[in-house]
């Protein structure tokens, strides 16, 4: 899923490239969305091409190429060599099936973990921007021993994209984060970007500002008003499938 102005706007540069042969410029971008700003413009820019959607051309103005389309865009984009995909509490795309450590039995017999076992609940699939209800829905259960956790409330994200791999996280990990409102500068968190988009990035404060740091140099650095970031959770453990 995308967010409504990021459907948006992939939709309309999509349709001009293939109408005009180049892409809009920023300006026609901003007017297009009804935005105040070109820093708007960026943000959705750098959100789609984190997950995939789009690729910027190295070396030449205006340079974007559309490589995916959600499901039910109004035509299909050029199929290229995959662009990089890209936490947040949009992307949220159901259950994969996955559990760890129990089988859960089927209704009406109620699963009783054992003593030590903390459940956990998986809110769904993450990558750079997703909408804030991605936290809220949960799709599944992780039963996980309570050694693995610290003491509050915890919830499981499945990640998409590589822009935390030099910390160690890779796309299809599972990661845990404890439910916090606050971090220390360094930590990994979800933070929630002007009451919408999400991301799981490294927290740094510089001075009044709040930068969110990606773990692969392939990604820019964003910073942001601390008015702008609400953290979500703080990253604790992480489970990784072979």
């Amino acid at each position: 899923m995308l967010t409504p102005k990021q459907r948006e706007l992939l939709l309309f540069i999509h349709e001009r490239i293939q109408q005009a042969g180049v892409p809009p410029s920023y300006d026609e971008m901003k007017e297009a969305l009804d935005l105040k700003s070109k820093s708007g413009i960026h943000r959705l820019i750098m959100a789609l091409e984190e997950r995939g959607f789009i690729r910027r051309l190295p070396h030449r103005a205006r340079a974007l190429e559309v490589m995916k389309v959600p499901e039910g865009g109004r035509s299909s984009a050029r199929q290229g060599r995959s662009a990089r995909p890209g936490f947040s509490p949009t992307v949220i795309e159901g259950s994969r099936g996955k559990f760890s450590g129990f089988d859960e039995p089927a209704a009406p017999f109620a699963y009783q973990p054992p003593s030590g076992v903390v459940p956990v609940p998986l809110m769904g699939r993450i990558a750079a921007g997703v909408p804030r209800s991605a936290i809220e829905d949960p799709t599944q259960t992780y039963y996980l021993s309570q050694d693995m956790l610290s003491s509050g409330e915890h919830f499981a994200l499945e990640v998409r994209g590589d822009s935390m791999i030099d910390a160690g996280i890779m796309d299809g990990d599972t990661v845990i984060l404890r439910r916090a409102n606050s971090a220390e500068s360094g930590e990994i968190v979800v933070a929630l970007i002007d009451d919408e988009e999400a991301t799981l990035k490294r927290m740094r404060k510089r001075g009044n500002s709040i930068a969110l740091e990606p773990a692969n140099s392939s990604y820019e650095t964003r910073i942001f008003g601390p008015d702008r970031v609400k953290v979500q959770g703080k990253l604790v453990a992480l489970i990784r499938q072979y």
